[in-house]
């Protein structure tokens, strides 16, 4: 059996020594966020200094909350991000429309409730896949008033097998958690925000590099899924 390696994003990046140190550690993807009212938000034009840093294979990705498309199109203008991840109450054709108009690939965030079934993620994730050829997939995360991280975990059992390998596990992950998530979950990817700050909005390198060990270590734990 081949062992699947975890993909990693670390989300909420506002200086060079931060982009850097997720580089240095292995981070497969990059977050900035574009939501104004978040204490993690980068302007546009910053944004594009720092993706400007990225080496090659390392995803810049913008993060969106009820933007309009023409707002998220006049983003992604400045700061080119590869991949967009939408936060907000966004239904499945703005979210298309949104993508269409900047023209990248996205994610759609899925706010876990308590109440929330399998049955339901697997119908989200087909009504989205149907409404646009640009939607790449579900990134799973807690259900909180808040928009954005609250640093809470969801009842990870929710996630259906079938549907798991090809999502994004979110949602207060951290260096203790990150291990037995991966283990249990078997997720594509993983996002991480809060879990590697030293303050919102200023990452800790150290975090960052204990983080991506402990999700290598959970990719080596054997599990059922042979």
């Amino acid at each position: 059996m081949t062992m699947h390696r975890t993909r990693i994003k670390i989300c909420g990046l506002t200086r060079e020594e931060d982009v850097a140190a997720a580089v240095a550690a292995g981070a497969d993807a990059i977050g900035f966020v574009f939501y104004p009212k978040s204490p993690r938000y980068v302007a546009p034009a910053r944004a594009a200094e720092l993706i400007a840093t990225l080496p090659p294979f390392v995803t810049a990705v913008g993060l969106f909350v009820n933007a309009s498309a023409e707002e998220v199109a006049d983003i992604v203008r400045v700061a080119p991000v590869g991949l967009l991840q939408f936060h907000g109450d966004e239904t499945a054709g703005q979210c298309a429309q949104a993508a269409a108009a900047a023209n990248r690939t996205y994610l759609r965030a899925f706010r876990v409730k308590p109440s929330t079934t399998g049955s339901e993620l697997l119908e989200y994730e087909a009504q989205c896949r149907a409404s646009s050829r640009l939607f790449a997939g579900l990134l799973f995360d807690t259900y909180v008033d808040a928009y954005g991280g609250a640093g809470k975990v969801f009842d990870w059992s929710v996630i259906p097998k079938e549907l798991a390998h090809r999502a994004v596990l979110s949602g207060g992950l951290s260096v203790q958690n990150a291990t037995g998530a991966v283990a249990q979950v078997r997720p594509f990817a993983v996002d991480v925000s809060s879990g590697v700050e030293a303050a919102k909005g200023i990452k800790d390198a150290s975090l960052i590099a204990q983080f991506i060990a402990a999700v290598k270590a959970g990719d080596a734990t054997p599990g059922n899924d042979a």
